[in-house]
């Protein structure tokens, strides 16, 4: 039986700038040549110390290959293993990680609403070179993305995902082989407030909490898309002010009983969900996007304060991020470059937005809650977009390590970028 979990904390930020720090010293590294990844699965990357010292990720190629890869901080040795040849041309598909406390790994994976969710686990200890046998988690229903987490007070893993039904899905297990009839988590039964096809993130402390964001659909489909919030406890389903809302015995938990983190029907005006995480008292930050105009995104930062939600914008985005073909309309229009909490410390955010026209990398910090901040280029004068910024979860006090997509991006079957790595170390912060 597993006796430690996997801690995961969080991070978000928003406001306005501050001084400007210095970029980091050391020029970042091609992890992968050959690589993307959704927002909507996690965690994407993961460090582990043990006998090794290494950051671990995951992605799909420009030819449908998944795979995943290794990094070892000290030698700065890059290892490579597929898991599947040809899965399918999908930036959907990307895996997730657990680790386990023996240091093993596992990843989640699926194709893009096809039926199937499945896992797979090393078969030593921090060694992507040999896996278990493949195990089906769901093999009857039509899936997409996955966020696995792990409760040690349960002694339980919980893995979530878009079920056939468009809505938050999960299923769990005790031994990481047998898992749980899939149940849906949220929805609505009135009609004409049904909530169409949410899209939701996923955050824990790896004890006791599973903390949920989700939206109403897609941004696209629904423009009043707004942003909920809901925490899982011991068996029960709370607001953020520590109201009952449900019971896992009781499953679905309703829409309406849930946060309203974010009303765009008050303000008209639609919303995405980037990241969650919890600060050091436990309490959630989420990071989402607003888009008063397809062509103008802005990053937003909304913070627990133990008694009310704290909503600020962050900054200006720019427009989408795709290259939208001369002669067509852009098909996902609401595709920000993107935005990534530090799950390590709330105080630190990374962001993807346009500058001079083109998309760059920002790393952004606040030393009071995200009354002021400070922000430092960790891109710049680029020839190519850097988009979709992650930071490897577990690095701690060590520094930071960041991850993001450099390259050519039209559409989510239709991509060539590379994943770029950079490591902060304290000193370089």
């Amino acid at each position: 039986m597993w006796q430690r979990p996997l801690i995961v904390l969080c991070l978000l930020s928003t406001l306005v700038v501050g001084r400007t720090q210095q970029a980091p010293r050391a020029p970042p590294i091609v992890f992968s040549s050959d690589g993307a990844w959704c927002w909507f699965q996690d965690p994407r990357a993961v460090h582990v110390r043990g006998l090794h010292d290494r950051v671990y990720a995951a992605w799909v190629t420009s030819k449908g290959a998944l795979q995943v890869g290794a990094w070892d901080r000290l030698t700065g040795r890059i290892e490579t293993t597929t898991l599947k040849d040809h899965w399918e041309i999908d930036d959907h598909d990307s895996p997730s990680f657990l680790v386990l406390p023996d240091r093993r790994l596992m990843v989640f994976y699926t194709r893009h609403n096809r039926i199937g969710l499945y896992t797979r686990t090393t078969a030593e200890p921090e060694d992507i070179r040999s896996w278990g046998p493949e195990i089906v988690i769901a093999g009857t229903q039509k899936i997409t993305y996955s966020h696995p987490v792990y409760l040690a007070d349960e002694k339980r893993m919980y893995v979530f995902w878009r079920g056939e039904s468009w809505k938050p899905t999960f299923s769990t297990s005790l031994d990481g082989s047998t898992w749980t009839t899939p149940r849906v988590l949220v929805e609505e039964e009135d009609s004409g407030t049904d909530i169409a096809r949410p899209y939701f993130k996923i955050a824990s402390d790896g004890k006791s909490e599973i903390h949920i964001t989700f939206t109403d659909g897609h941004p696209r489909d629904d423009r009043l898309n707004s942003i909920h919030y809901l925490e899982y406890r011991s068996g029960f389903f709370y607001k953020a002010n520590g109201t009952r809302i449900g019971s896992i015995d009781t499953l679905p938990v309703r829409q309406r009983d849930c946060d309203l983190v974010y009303d765009a029907r008050r303000s008209r005006v639609r919303a995405w969900v980037w990241d969650i995480a919890l600060d050091a008292s436990g309490n959630p930050v989420i990071a989402y996007a607003r888009f008063p105009k397809e062509s103008a995104h802005y990053y937003h930062y909304a913070r627990w304060l133990g008694d009310r939600w704290l909503d600020t914008a962050l900054v200006a985005a720019g427009g989408w991020f795709p290259q939208t073909p001369a002669g067509t309309k852009e098909r996902e229009p609401h595709y920000s470059g993107g935005i990534a909490l530090d799950h390590d410390d709330p105080s630190i955010v990374y962001l993807s937005r346009q500058v001079k026209g083109m998309f760059e990398i920002e790393r952004w910090a606040t030393p009071d809650r995200g009354m002021t901040w400070t922000s430092k280029p960790i891109t710049r004068d680029s020839t190519e977009p850097n988009v979709r910024p992650v930071l490897a979860r577990n690095v701690g006090a060590s520094g930071e390590v960041l991850l993001w997509m450099r390259g050519d991006y039209v559409y989510w079957t239709d991509y060539h970028t590379r994943i770029m790595l950079l490591e902060a170390s304290l000193d370089a912060r």
